[in-house]
């Protein structure tokens, strides 16, 4: 009987150690898994009450069933690393599984992506491209709920917190202007949703019904994701007709002088006469080119570095994700699906 009830005391004390370990780290900032008992998110919910009009005892309800998402924050928090180099970077995107899925998708779409073609001036192998990147034409789009990961980087990653709180608020406003329950949308762990993996104010912003069905789905209508890039890349300045990159070459006697104006792999843009006067060469530009400023991009090769011009539409591209590598790697994707 006396060693039971020294076990007994031992268990007791272990478990109230345990509960104190864990109220010291909810109080150290691990976060709490009610939002709806959260001071932070009360204030937010008081603000869109206030600002949109939204009932508050609903939005109570709603954040009382959002859960926390620690994987989330690791994802965002993962250390600091030296950027891959192209070589690293642009097999995944340019294998011939990509390829072949890339040529499948513009069959099974061929209308919709002759449409936003014509409408909106992007081509139908950038349009092809970017959702082959984004999402492998739709194979990988996410499996958090977009509530879930936009609520716990609004609230428990504050880094960027004030951004994501932004995006959380465009979330709730268009699933009430698509008369749909918020608890229902997957998406990245970022909160980015559907084939082309938009954040919610770019849905809202730039995403479109293009197959006129009364609303706007951009994880399960192809029609309104193709017709959603398109439209989004011509709002960021897509230039008809106009080049994307081309390869070039840098004069030895020049090439270092060039290589000091590199900065994480482009340079500034300058004119073309200005590059040619600085040794750039092996390059052909048509006759009806925008007089735009080029600037110059590397990409590393195992063996030795290529050079190219890039032009208005690369950096239109750049405004999906601001990469020199994911730039290069949707326009490289395009040519190889086109061909």
């Amino acid at each position: 009987m006396r060693a039971s009830r020294t076990w007994t005391r031992i268990v007791g004390t272990l478990l109230l150690l345990l509960g104190a370990a864990a109220a010291s780290a909810l109080t150290a900032g691990t976060p709490t898994p009610n939002y709806a008992a959260r001071p932070d998110v009360q204030s937010f919910i008081a603000d869109l009450v206030r600002a949109e009009g939204f009932d508050e005892a609903t939005l109570r309800r709603l954040f009382a069933q959002v859960r926390v998402q620690p994987s989330v924050i690791a994802a965002m928090s993962r250390p600091l690393q030296a950027p891959p180099k192209w070589y690293e970077y642009s097999p995944r995107f340019l294998s011939q599984a990509r390829i072949d899925a890339g040529v499948a998708f513009w069959h099974d779409n061929e209308a919709a992506l002759a449409r936003a073609q014509l409408e909106f001036g992007v081509p139908a192998e950038v349009i092809v491209a970017i959702i082959g990147v984004e999402t492998f034409y739709g194979r990988n789009t996410g499996s958090y709920r977009v509530i879930d990961a936009l609520s716990t980087l609004a609230f428990d990653y504050s880094r960027r917190a004030e951004y994501f709180q932004g995006e959380l608020k465009q979330f709730l406003l268009l699933a009430r202007e698509q008369g749909v329950s918020p608890l229902l949308a997957k998406g990245s762990f970022a909160g980015a949703a559907g084939l082309p993996q938009f954040m919610p104010g770019s849905i809202r912003d730039y995403a479109v019904d293009y197959d006129g069905d009364g609303r706007i789905d951009l994880a399960g209508d192809v029609v309104d994701a193709i017709g959603s890039v398109a439209n989004y890349l011509a709002q960021h300045g897509w230039q008809p007709g106009q080049p994307v990159m081309q390869a070039l070459r840098l004069e030895p006697e020049t090439q270092d002088a060039i290589m000091r104006q590199f900065d994480g792999g482009v340079t500034e843009r300058r004119s073309i006469a200005a590059w040619v006067r600085d040794g750039v060469v092996g390059f052909a530009i048509p006759g009806d080119l925008a007089p735009d400023p080029v600037g110059l991009l590397l990409l590393e090769q195992p063996d030795e570095t290529s050079y190219w011009m890039v032009f208005n539409n690369w950096y239109v591209l750049t405004r999906y994700n601001r990469s020199r590598l994911y730039a290069s790697a949707v326009w490289q994707l395009a040519q190889a699906v086109a061909q």
